[in-house]
């Protein structure tokens, strides 16, 4: 089981993957309108689709998870 389908078990769902200053607007906002956030580093490798220039530089980026609060 991956990490992306772990969490997805755990009731978060995947929003984006951003790199600053975007990355700390969107999880305020999140919070702000009542979400529980996490961010984890981006892994090109459980990603599909067109990233590569994310994968230059991997480490600038996080994914954001959200589910309500309990």
């Amino acid at each position: 089981m991956t990490d992306k389908e772990k969490l997805s078990n755990e009731g978060w769902k995947k929003r984006s993957t951003n790199d600053e200053p975007r990355l700390s607007e969107l999880v305020k906002m999140y919070e702000e309108i009542g979400f529980e956030v996490l961010s984890v580093p981006f892994d090109p490798d459980e990603e599909p689709g067109c990233f590569e220039c994310m994968k230059i530089s991997p480490q600038r980026y996080q994914t954001i998870y959200t589910r309500k609060k309990h």
